[in-house]
Parts: structure tokens; C-alpha cells; sequence
């Protein structure tokens, strides 16, 4: 699977926790841009992580603060 499918299904993923419809880049951070708190961010990454059958530690959690880095971040725990 490549960055691209990566990017679509977390794209669908999102859009449930998205409740202001920000428009999601690259560069689009969940704490500021899309106002996630602790809570949110556990559900989006349970949903990640069921749909890509992946764990994503809380040290990795801790690096991602946008939304590339956590496509870029999937891709790797995908292809390991």
C-alpha cells in the first residue's frame, strides 16, 4: 500500500472528528488546526489503528503534531 491509499483512508477516517470541515493538508495539525483534545485523539488513532491493523506507541504519538506526519508515520508501521 502506498502513501496515496494511506492518505485516502485516513482521509475518511478523519472526517467524523473533523466537526469544523478544516480543509486537511499536509501541514494541518490536530491540536491547533482542527482543535482535537486527549480525547479525540484517542478515538481517531483507535480508528487508525483497527483499520490499519497497526499499534501506534505513545512515544510515536507524542512526535506526530500534523497530519503528514502521521500518513508518513502509518506508511511506516505498514511496510515494517
Amino acid at each position: 500500500m502506498d502513501r496515496v491509499d494511506i492518505d485516502t483512508r485516513i482521509r475518511s477516517l478523519i472526517e467524523p472528528f473533523n466537526k469544523k470541515g478544516v480543509e486537511i493538508s499536509d501541514s494541518t495539525t490536530f491540536a491547533t488546526d482542527l482543535e482535537f483534545d486527549s480525547l479525540t485523539v484517542m478515538d481517531f488513532v483507535a480508528a487508525i489503528e483497527d483499520e490499519f491493523d497497526i499499534i501506534i506507541s505513545m512515544n510515536q504519538q507524542a512526535e506526530i503534531e500534523n497530519y503528514g506526519q502521521l500518513v508518513d508515520a502509518v506508511c511506516k508501521l505498514q511496510n515494517d
